[in-house]
């Protein structure tokens, strides 16, 4: 849950991801395990 507040809090700071870094990010999340 905290991961995800920091993500909100990074987004509103600065939107430099965007859906598609989202979902590089869930791809390599994936390959790692």
């Amino acid at each position: 849950m905290s991961k995800g507040m920091d993500q909100k809090k990074s987004d509103k700071k600065k939107p430099a991801k965007t859906l598609k870094e989202k979902r590089a990010e869930k791809n390599e999340k994936k390959k790692s395990k």
